[in-house]
């Protein structure tokens, strides 16, 4: 057996050098152990500079070793919905069983390969740590409290302040400060706007996430001023893209009165005048809208990298995507892959369509086009909520709207459900085309309940390399919480206090063997081991981490010795004092299976 360090979290957080030591109790002769107290891991040449060779290696051996990667097989790819049952009342359904599920696959029915019942504590990490010998340890009491405090979900809050109004800001931050107080301690917040002005990333602190709410207030860059003609978006895109000849013929008119004075013999030159008007306006709509969509893309991409249950609350008064480029279809493939529900509250709350525009700056529309003017704003309001729904019912969230009382709102979009069910099926000769599958979870039985699930999921364009499929799969394990048990895996921990400020933590992993699925070739039985381990902390911000292959080509009264003893793989970190989870996912590449586990580690200041 060998094990080779890899860094294969360069896409989320910079992978620092770890010590790792792999010990095989039972063949240590076996090892090529160094002596005693040198526990030096072997240093490439890569690291040094100089192209990586390969190690020499005897195949009549139990342990070899090379640079080249594992092969591994594509562990089968299952489609994960979470499911949230409500009776006519609104109250949590919790006593329902696999096979009161139904899931449907674009209207074909699917066998359910996965069940299990969800509650927020369901992946609440226990206590695996105890201080080495000679090192005084903590109250388990004390320490089982500040483990249920470690993150178990992240929400994260995004404010749409480019289309946010004042009075709907001041509405929605009061509302959003009295959210905080009805959390779980395991709950972490993020606060983020569209205009990137404001950025809290998350934390369990109140007074600084009461200080970022403070910081929401409308931040629209682009606009606010009349036009000659004044055109909204919606009106512009008639214009511009339906080619609606009223929509054109009503801007003109306003451009003949604006910039003509009524001389209808002006008629040609304002028509152009209108025309320019629309294009500028509705370029400007488009740039406006990318801003959004790119400070949304950037908070999905920051939930994503949580190490738990992923929540968005989208707070806007709703907008109009353009057209031409843009879509909620890509965030919501975006969100879906990352498993995050976007749950969307419009900030107007119960609101009457506004006929005559802001009151406060009211439109200039002449007197043959104001009926006009009124109708492409009512449209307009309507419109722009739309993508609000899309949003909530493409990621299985939840659109509160056409209501005042947003604290009920925030409750609902932000507090976990007391209990949800996750379902999972292999997509059965599932065709390489990107096409968006629609999803449908229904019950057998009990069809008076209210049923909340993602609505689909997208087909890939192109067959995965199977070792890039294998280390996506190892770090979204990594970067979850639910917990896998296709291998026999237990976790410990251990940590030495080197003084006031540092500490070693090592990351102890029995694998048992027996049920292990080796492949035989030339009288041996091949496997190969990846163990990944993160260290995340009270907040869910990655410390550090590492990865180790394990190898082994194993004869056969080898294998029948490790069956009854095991291998054990550790792990040592350099960390300061505090609280800590520790999240560890072993896969295999003969078998593609997975095993995933959570652990709490304190570490007294």
């Amino acid at each position: 057996m060998v094990a080779r360090w890899h860094c294969s979290f360069a896409r989320r957080v910079s992978c620092p050098a770890v010590l790792l030591i792999l010990i095989l109790l039972p063949c240590v002769k076996l090892c090529g152990q160094s002596p005693a107290g040198q526990e030096t891991p072997p240093k490439s040449q890569t690291e040094q500079g100089a192209p990586a060779q390969r190690t020499p290696t005897n195949e009549n051996a139990e342990v070899s070793s090379r640079d080249t990667p594992a092969t591994f097989k594509v562990r089968v790819n299952l489609v994960l919905a979470r499911v949230v049952v409500r009776d006519a009342l609104g109250n949590i359904v919790g006593d329902l069983r696999k096979e009161d599920f139904q899931l449907f696959d674009n209207g074909k029915p699917q066998a359910i390969s996965v069940f299990s019942v969800e509650t927020p504590q369901s992946h609440t990490a226990l206590p695996v740590t105890q201080a080495s010998e000679g090192e005084p340890e903590g109250s388990p009491e004390a320490a089982a409290r500040i483990t249920a405090a470690l993150p178990q979900r992240f929400v994260a809050i995004l404010f749409d302040d480019e289309h946010l109004t004042m009075d709907d800001s001041v509405f929605v931050r009061t509302a959003a400060t009295r959210l905080f107080g009805a959390l779980e301690r395991s709950d972490r917040v993020g606060v983020y706007t569209t205009s990137g002005q404001v950025s809290q990333e998350f934390t369990d602190n109140s007074e600084l996430i009461n200080k970022a709410l403070l910081g929401i207030v409308p931040r629209a860059s682009i606009g606010g001023e009349h036009g000659c003609p004044e055109i909204g978006y919606y009106q512009a895109d008639l214009i511009e893209v339906k080619r609606d000849a009223q929509a054109l013929g009503v801007a003109t008119e306003d451009a003949i009165q604006c910039a003509f004075q009524g001389n209808r013999n002006m008629l040609a030159q304002a028509q152009s005048l209108a025309e320019a008007e629309a294009a500028n306006v509705l370029a400007a709509g488009d740039s406006h809208t990318e801003l959004t969509y790119r400070r949304f893309e950037e908070a999905i991409r920051r939930l994503s990298s949580m190490p738990g249950q992923r929540v968005m609350i989208f707070v806007s008064p709703g907008f109009i995507f353009s057209t031409l480029t843009l879509g909620p279809t890509d965030l919501i493939d975006r969100a879906t892959r990352a498993n995050i529900v976007i749950n969307t509250m419009d900030a107007r709350g119960l609101y009457a369509p506004d006929v005559l525009g802001d009151i406060s700056d009211p439109p200039q529309d002449s007197v043959r086009t104001r009926g006009f003017k009124a109708t492409y704003r009512v449209i307009s309001q309507n419109v722009q909520s739309q993508v609000l729904g899309e949003l909530a019912d493409g990621t299985g969230g939840t659109y509160f709207h056409n209501r005042n009382d947003l604290d009920e709102g925030f409750r609902q979009a932000g507090v976990a459900p007391a209990i949800s069910y996750l379902l999972a099926f292999s997509p059965q000769n599932l065709k390489l085309d990107g096409r968006f599958h629609t999803l449908k979870v229904s019950l057998t039985n009990k069809l008076k309940y209210s049923v909340q699930a993602r609505r689909g999921y997208y087909a890939p364009r192109t067959a995965a390399d199977p070792v890039e499929t294998a280390k996506r799969e190892i770090e979204e394990a990594l970067f979850s919480q639910d917990e896998l048990r296709d291998l026999p895996v237990e976790l410990h921990t251990q940590f030495f206090k080197k003084d006031e400020a540092e500490a070693r933590l090592a990351v102890v992993t029995r694998l048992d063997l027996r049920g292990i699925r080796f492949r035989k070739a030339e009288g041996r039985n091949r496997d190969d081991f990846t163990v990944a381990t993160a260290i995340f902390d009270e907040n869910g911000k990655f410390v550090t981490g590492g990865e180790k292959i394990v190898e082994m080509r194993l004869l056969d009264t080898t294998v029948d010795r490790l069956g009854r003893s095991g291998i054990t793989v550790k792990s040592s970190f350099d960390v300061k004092p505090g609280t800590y989870l520790v999240r560890q996912v072993v896969r295999d590449s003969e078998g593609a299976q997975m095993a995933a586990k959570n652990g709490a580690v304190v570490i007294p200041y």
